[in-house]
C-alpha cells in the first residue's frame, strides 16, 4: 500500500495517480490529466481494462456505447479489440455480442477498496448472512414439517396393517367355523340321508307284519266259505 504521506509531499501527482489505478477509471485520469503524469498507451490500455472491471461490477451487460464513452475510445473495433486483451489477460470473461451492440461479463477480477467503502461492505455482508438465517430456518421449518408427515404417514400405515391383520385372523376364524359346522363328518351325514331313523324301521316293519297277517286271515276265511 501507498503511505498517505506521499499526499502532501512533491510526488502527490504520482500518489494520485496510483490512486487512481487503483480506484478509480481512464475519465477519473482525464478529469485531472493536466495535474497528472501523462500515461502511455500501455498504461492507457491497462486503466481502459480496469474501468470495464468497475463497469462490471455494477452492469453485467454493458452497451457498446458505454463503453466508447467511458474508455474515451473512436470506434467498435477499438473497442473489441481492447475487450479482447482484457479476456486474454484473465482480467474478464465474457462474449461480445455484435448483434446487440453489447458486452456481457461472466467474470470480472476485483478491485482495491476505499476505506470509505468498508461500512457499505459491512451492511451488505451483514444483509446477506441475516437472509441465509431466513433462509436456514426456512430449510428447518421444512424439515420439520417433512418428519411430521413422515411419522403421520408411517403410524397410518402400521395402524392399516394391523387392521388388515385383525381382519385376516377374523375371517381365517369364521371360515374353520363355518367348515366345521358343514362338513365335520361326511360320511355320516350321508348315512342318516340313507339310512331312516331306528323308530321309523320298527313302525314300517310292525306294519308290514300286520298286513302280512291279515292278508293270510282272509284266505283261510275265503276257503271256508267257499
Amino acid at each position: 500500500p501507498v503511505s498517505p504521506q506521499l499526499a502532501d509531499s512533491e510526488f502527490s501527482p504520482v500518489f494520485r495517480l496510483l490512486t487512481i489505478f487503483a480506484y478509480g477509471t481512464y475519465t477519473d485520469y482525464l478529469a485531472d490529466a493536466a495535474n497528472l503524469p501523462p500515461l502511455t498507451e500501455a498504461q492507457k490500455n491497462k486503466l481502459r481494462h480496469l474501468s470495464v472491471v468497475t463497469l462490471a461490477a455494477k452492469i453485467k451487460c454493458i452497451p457498446y456505447s458505454v463503453l466508447l464513452e467511458q474508455l474515451q475510445l473512436k470506434n467498435v473495433r477499438q473497442l473489441e479489440d481492447l475487450v479482447i486483451e482484457a479476456v486474454y489477460a484473465d482480467v474478464l470473461r465474457g462474449s461480445l455480442d455484435q448483434r446487440n451492440q453489447r458486452l456481457e461479463v461472466d467474470y470480472s477480477i476485483g478491485r482495491d477498496i476505499r476505506r470509505e467503502e468498508l461500512s457499505t461492505i459491512t451492511h451488505t455482508l451483514q444483509e446477506w448472512c441475516q437472509g441465509c438465517e431466513v433462509v436456514l430456518s426456512g430449510i428447518e421449518e421444512q424439515v420439520s414439517r417433512a418428519n411430521q408427515h413422515k411419522e403421520q404417514q408411517l403410524a397410518l400405515k402400521q395402524q392399516i396393517e394391523s387392521e388388515v391383520a385383525n381382519l385376516k385372523k377374523t375371517i381365517k376364524v369364521t371360515t374353520a367355523a363355518a367348515a366345521a359346522a358343514t362338513s365335520q363328518d361326511p360320511e355320516q351325514h350321508l348315512t342318516e340321508l340313507r339310512e331312516p331313523a331306528p323308530g321309523t324301521n320298527q313302525r314300517q316293519a310292525s306294519k308290514k307284519t300286520s298286513k302280512a297277517k291279515g292278508l293270510r286271515g282272509s284266505a283261510k276265511i275265503w276257503s271256508k266259505s267257499n
